[in-house]
């Protein structure tokens, strides 16, 4: 057996697991941590039942399992396995279980006591996400009513381990660093700000396989950088290029796991900088570029930002190029910029949508539950108020149709559909669960869906398909099989009617403006269903999106519709605008004149234009103060119309416009 830094503490480990029942474990990127640690645990005995391992992405939980089989000579799904979203390789022997996060989540809000685990492992918690915080949260409430014999280990690679193991009560052990030390490499002068972020990557990555030996790995921050790069690497016809990326093909993830026979170049999203081996990697090229979430609780938007990474994610990159011998870091930035780089990223419940987690804590009954870091509170109020409308959430706490929406995999809002529209709905879901498989290719989902039906579209299609399949069991009874009906059902919020104009411009029924591009086949469509945008905060650009009647509208929402009467003074018109108006949310469907207005309405809206245009100087002033303070006396809320100047002759000058309502 190789051996590993982890190696050298594992006996450490062990014991203060056998004596605190917890422990923080931080180990820097190759120690070997992922693949050593469990089997030591299983071998020590330290757990008696179960041992499940959180991993944060599908990628790393197969390629873990898959390590620690091979270790023990095994088949995955022996004393090793795997449970992922809509996939488990386990049977009656399996002694280790890796799991992704969510899953955690279900089997402790499924059974609180988690019978039969011995020890949950939380593998590169240095990256936060939303469910391993709250997995952790979960599991410390666990230990600490239930189970306290549960032994609990956070590992991370970067974090700052100190707070966590605050927040735990429990011992702190650090691993030795990287098996070789790794050189690193800057740019001589900053990039040019007009520069192609591909080409320079590119010019970086020949610069790199010129003068070094060994496969290399580079860092991209998406599947279209990814792309784009690999096309302007042509030219490199001696070394194998392989892409990885979360929604590759499990078959074309494997291709770049595993060794080949010649010298190897990987493109990479930040799924390469965790729990993944990739082998003999000696040369590491960091664009210095990350994608992450951002959450505008504002909107009830999500978009992906690119933006520079923290200096604990350039050295995590950095030690994947030193596990197999002494390596080398290019870094698409110069030292001197390095300064400028955060600390760490922030933690995803900083940033994300915080819907889920809203409904997963209303269904264990508390929100006291021991974060690391607390949710903040806007975002979890606008995520209670969607969770209200969708019928999650009631006066007392969750209700009946919450449960149910909490045991679907999926975002609330697409457990709601499937719940109320049935198994039609089930495509749908799927495909708004996953990466559009047809970017560029217009607004209109109807293309995406037809193209479902068929059995072409390649491995994107076929994984959607799948997807649909299995969602279709938590599907409801009923059978709706109009597919704008049902994302209105998902997104109520997000009913759009055209404004006026020659500009594609909607405006939400939740209150938010967005546009799309005037190409698109949809731009002059009066009513949509919007699925996705970019998330801009102010105005937002429509990726996907379906096309709806307003008879469906009126249909769907039929107890929504609100008549709204007013009377207001126009400033375009100078005159009193009366009307009664039907509304959904923020969206007026339909006007019509108020014609039985009552005399106060006009009083105030006349008042409003009074202070609005001025009054000429004349002797009525009197008179009018009578009728405003008589109006003020009956409840009347008026402005205060107490300058004299305006109010001369104030009676005469608003009698021409007594008529003048609409």
């Amino acid at each position: 057996m190789v051996s590993l830094p982890i190696h050298d503490i594992l006996p450490e480990l062990v014991a203060t697991l056998a004596k605190a029942g917890q422990a923080v474990l931080q180990a820097p990127p190759g120690a070997g941590k992922t693949t050593q640690v469990p089997l030591a645990l299983l071998e020590a005995g330290s757990a008696p039942g179960r041992i499940v391992m959180l991993e944060p992405r599908r990628i790393a939980a197969r390629a873990a399992a898959q390590r620690m089989a091979e270790t023990l000579g095994e088949a995955v799904g022996q004393t090793v396995g795997y449970r992922i979203r809509g996939e488990a390789k386990t049977s009656k022997a399996t002694r280790v279980e890796v799991v992704t996060e969510g899953i955690l989540t279900r089997m402790i809000q499924s059974d609180p006591g988690l019978e039969g685990i011995g020890a949950v492992i939380f593998d590169e918690f240095h990256e936060r996400s939303l469910n391993a915080d709250l997995g952790l949260a979960l599991a410390l409430e666990c230990r600490g009513a239930l189970r306290p014999d549960l032994v609990l280990l956070v590992m991370s690679a970067t974090l700052d381990a100190d707070p966590v193991a605050r927040l735990m009560n429990a011992p702190l052990v650090t691993s030795a660093g990287q098996s070789y030390p790794v050189e690193t490499r800057w740019l001589d002068r900053p990039r040019a700000r007009d520069a192609r972020f591909d080409a320079d990557m590119a010019a970086l990555i020949r610069h790199a396989t010129r003068e070094t030996e060994g496969s290399l790995l580079a860092f991209l921050p998406g599947e279209g950088e990814i792309r784009r790069v690999m096309s302007r690497l042509d030219d490199l016809s001696t070394i194998d290029i392989l892409p990885l990326y979360g929604a590759l093909p499990f078959a074309q993830q494997q291709k770049a796991l595993k060794p080949g026979a010649r010298r190897r170049l990987v493109l990479a999203t930040a799924i390469a900088e965790t729990s993944l081996t990739l082998p003999d990697i000696r040369v590491v090229i960091d664009g210095g570029l990350a994608r992450r979430a951002r959450f505008d609780p504002g909107s009830g938007m999500s978009r992906l930002v690119t933006e520079r990474v923290t200096r604990a994610e350039a050295d995590q990159r950095r030690g994947r190029a030193g596990r197999v011998a002494e390596g080398i870091c290019y870094r698409l930035w110069t030292k001197g910029e390095e300064g400028a780089l955060a600390a760490f990223p922030p933690a995803e419940i900083e940033t994300a949508d915080l819907t889920s987690l809203a409904l997963e804590l209303a269904e264990w009954g508390s929100d006291g539950l021991p974060f690391l870091t607390p949710p903040p509170e806007r975002p979890m109020e606008e995520a209670r108020a969607l969770l209200k409308g969708l019928g999650a959430l009631g006066q007392t706490g969750i209700t009946e149709h919450g449960k149910a929406l909490a045991r679907i995999p999926l975002h609330p809002r697409l457990a709601h559909m499937l719940v109320r529209a049935g198994k039609p709905a089930a495509p749908l879901a799927a495909l708004l669960s996953e990466r559009d498989p047809m970017r560029g290719a217009g607004a209109d989902l109807t293309a995406r869906l037809d193209a479902l039906k068929t059995r072409g579209g390649g491995p994107s299609f076929d994984r959607i398909r799948a997807e649909a399949k299995r969602l279709s069991r938590f599907a409801g009874p009923f059978k709706i099989t109009d597919s704008a009906e049902q994302a209105a059902f998902a997104y109520p919020d997000r009913i759009a009617l055209r404004r006026p104009g020659d500009d594609p411009r909607w405006l939400l029924s939740g209150g938010k403006g967005v546009k799309m591009d005037a190409g698109d086949p949809l731009a002059a469509t009066r009513m949509l269903v919007v699925t996705d945008t970019d998330g801009h905060p102010t105005e937002a650009t429509i990726r996907t999106a379906l096309p709806i009647s307003e008879g469906t509208v009126r249909s769907l929402f039929a107890d929504q519709l609100e008549t709204v009467e007013h009377a207001e003074w126009s400033k375009r018109e100078n005159r009193v605008d009366a009307r009664i108006d039907e509304k959904l949310g923020a969206l007026t469907l339909a006007s019509r004149r108020w014609s039985d207005v009552p005399q106060e309405a006009i009083a105030g809206a006349m008042l409003d234009g009074v202070r609005t245009l001025g009054l000429p100087a004349a002797p009525g002033a009197d008179r009018l103060r009578y009728r405003v303070a008589l109006l003020r006396a009956a409840g009347h809320e008026l402005p205060d119309m107490s300058d004299a100047g305006l109010l001369e002759d104030a009676e005469d000058w608003l009698l021409p416009f007594l008529g003048k309502t609409r």
